[in-house]
């Protein structure tokens, strides 16, 4: 049972990942309106199928469907924001669409906590279905975007470079498959972690050398994207940031309920200082790029302020303050929302126009590939530092169900005061010591990235906007007068 649990999560993340690049080329080949319909109707049905659950495999069948749909609805909206607006402009425009996000960041914990505390599970994902069906409407009617292509359905199919999605998909499962077990089933030194690890970075060495090798027909990642020194950078400070945020998001709920034992709907809406510390940094950050277009010392600051959050975390223990665990929120948030909206630009910023879905979605798999890692990693760190001091637990029953990977499972009020007193204080001592140890070592990869940093080269930020793609023409007939406004500022 502990193994299925551990898919329900992964299955979703192993999806959002792996789908990324091919739904980036499939923007480029049947255009950008109806690949995203497509990928809002698929988050839908996945939800429905979570809801209506009958089984733990359907729940994963559900959670896999859900998060492809997840991964390309982020992906295609940065896709048709870069078609939209210049480069120097796109910042802005993310800014945007991330206050958005952070309005649900900041609700989603809370909504999640009041449907735990209150009735079945199901609402989780039944809440999906209104929101995405009003979506898909107003998305029909409202998304209007160029897209000509006189080539035959058949012809289209072939430019998919199939045997390039398949390698990197193939790799991708390996590898989260072994991540999946690693530590808390198998130790990192089994062969059932290593085998599929190596099998995995292999399939990432073969896709290399296919995508290179010009029999793909479109490359779904053209080499011609990793020419810039600045390209590669950036490619492993978005999958360090991504790794660091996700890091920060799932392990934070833990200190607050298995340690400060605040109850679920507590435990959400004490999430509200990072969603809100987010967003202002964010604007900042797009309004400086707008400006300046700068993007190296943004990225320096931001990494500088997720370090120093990060490493205030370490500290935290029973006896924290309400204060004190707010403002290391919104230190580590500010800090992570100045560099998330502009490590895009900056990876966007050496490739031409017409490269730009493929460079979105080569960013967006190297983004969605951290998150993987910023799950697994604190993981590892987390149950080695549980089994360590396991023996510190005095209670037979308690230290069976915290050892094994089992201790973020049971990371709730609920399961530390059913013990006595004494029991109870230790197992609290015990969650805080295991999440010392991983936000410190969380703190040590955004340093890293931090000094990754100083060798970006700036790039100059396009003003002007010259792509296929874009909101549709006035001879289309079918646009608005909003829109030719959009199109005339642009």
């Amino acid at each position: 049972m502990k193994e299925n649990f551990i898919w329900i999560t992964n299955s979703f993340f192993i999806c959002a990942t792996a789908l990324t690049p091919l739904f980036g080329q499939l923007c480029d080949i049947f255009g950008r309106r109806w690949v995203f319909l497509s990928i809002v109707a698929l988050f839908t049905l996945g939800s429905g199928i979570c809801g209506g659950a009958t089984s733990v495999s359907m729940l994963i069948a559900g959670r896999a469907i859900q998060g492809a749909g997840s991964g390309g609805i982020v992906l295609t909206v940065n896709i048709i924001v870069s078609d939209l607006c210049p480069l120097r402009k796109r910042g802005q425009y993310m800014a945007i669409i991330l206050a958005i996000f952070g309005i649900g960041v900041a609700l989603g914990p809370f909504i999640r906590g009041v449907i735990a505390d209150s009735t079945t599970w199901r609402w989780v994902f039944w809440i999906n279905l209104p929101i995405g069906g009003v979506s898909f409407v107003i998305m029909f009617f409202l998304l209007r975007l160029s897209y000509k292509d006189d080539r035959s359905l058949m012809e289209k199919i072939k430019r998919i470079d199939v045997v390039g999605n398949a390698i990197l998909m193939a790799g991708t499962v390996a590898i989260l498959y072994s991540l999946t077990y690693a530590g808390s089933i198998y130790s990192w030194s089994s062969w059932h972690t290593l085998v599929p690890l190596i099998l995995g970075f292999l399939g990432f060495a073969l896709f290399a050398i296919f995508e290179t090798s010009g029999f793909a027909p479109e490359p779904v990642m053209p080499i011609r994207l990793l020419k810039h020194r600045t390209s590669i950078i950036v490619l492993i400070n978005t999958f360090l940031n991504s790794m660091v945020y996700l890091w920060y998001l799932y392990y934070l709920p833990v200190y607050f309920q298995a340690v400060a034992l605040y109850s679920s709907s507590r435990a959400g809406y004490s999430l509200i200082p990072q969603a809100l510390a987010g967003l202002p940094g964010a604007i900042i950050a797009a309004i400086s790029l707008s400006r300046w277009g700068k993007f190296k010392s943004i990225h320096f600051v931001g990494f500088a302020f997720t370090t120093l959050g990060m490493g205030l975390f370490s500290m935290v223990g029973l006896h924290t303050s309400v204060a004190d665990w707010a403002v290391f929120q919104i230190i580590t948030a500010l800090g992570i929302g100045i560099v998330i909206d502009t490590l895009l630009p900056a990876f966007q910023a050496p490739a031409s126009e017409q490269d730009q879905a493929m460079a979105t979605s080569t960013w967006g798999f190297f983004r969605a590939f951290g998150s993987i890692w910023g799950v697994s990693i604190p993981a590892a760190i987390f149950n080695n530092r549980i089994e360590e001091k396991l023996d510190t637990i005095s209670d037979a029953r308690a230290r069976e169900l915290l050892g094994g990977g089992g201790a973020y499972q049971q990371a709730s009020a609920a399961f530390v005061t059913q013990f006595s007193p004494e029991v109870q204080l230790e197992v609290r001592e015990l969650y805080a010591s295991a999440l010392d140890r991983s936000f410190w070592v969380g703190a040590i990869f955004a340093g890293l990235a931090c000094a990754m940093v100083l060798l970006e080269r700036e790039v100059p930020l396009r003003k002007e906007l010259d792509t296929e793609y874009g909101l549709e023409k006035p001879n289309d007939n079918t646009h608005t007068d909003s829109e030719k406004a959009f199109n005339t500022e642009n």
